[in-house]
């Protein structure tokens, strides 16, 4: 089970677009895959899903369960000032602990409206999840100016569809 993680609360976000895209793709290579889509946290989880709360959100809990089960991540990532969503580290803090990413494999594909594609934001998530345990794939998509290249639906780059089709591929085989 491959289990793709919008990396924004951002309601009706790219990173969404992205992620339904990607996993449209691995449904035509029947592989199962799960979203989890971070504006869909429950909006109190900071407060009833952490620290002395740890295990009492029963919504909470469903999404830990999603990722203790899961084999491998796709994490889709904007690029936030240079680094990624606060809600995504807030999202990694509150999981159970030890890390339910310990020993799992994860990719990452990066947006951004400059032209460095989310590079730095990728790297400080890479970090975090290296640090956690999990097994990051070198490679590592990076969709710079990401407005001219997507509609909302689909990648209009050759480049990055191409670019894209080979992330799934290798993914698959990790």
């Amino acid at each position: 089970m491959i289990t793709l993680i919008s990396g924004t609360n951002r309601p009706s976000s790219r990173s969404r677009a992205i992620a339904d895209l990607y996993a449209s793709k691995l449904e035509t290579r029947k592989v199962d895959y799960h979203i989890i889509d971070l504006a869909e946290l429950p909006s109190d989880f900071i407060v009833s899903a952490m620290y002395k709360n740890s295990g009492k959100n029963e919504e909470f809990n469903k999404l830990t369960r999603v990722i203790e089960d899961a084999e491998k991540f796709v994490f889709v990532v904007p690029e936030y000032n240079s680094s990624f969503p606060g809600v995504l580290k807030a999202f990694i803090d509150a999981l159970s602990y030890p890390c339910p990413f310990k020993d799992k494999k994860g990719a990452l594909i990066g947006l951004s409206s400059g032209m460095q594609g989310s590079g730095l934001a990728l790297s400080h998530l890479t970090d975090i999840l290296h640090y956690l345990g999990m097994h990051i794939m070198a490679m590592k998509l990076k969709f710079a100016h990401i407005e001219k290249n997507f509609d909302g639906k689909i990648i209009t780059s050759d480049l990055y569809n191409d670019l894209m089709e080979e992330h799934i591929e290798q993914l698959i085989k990790f």
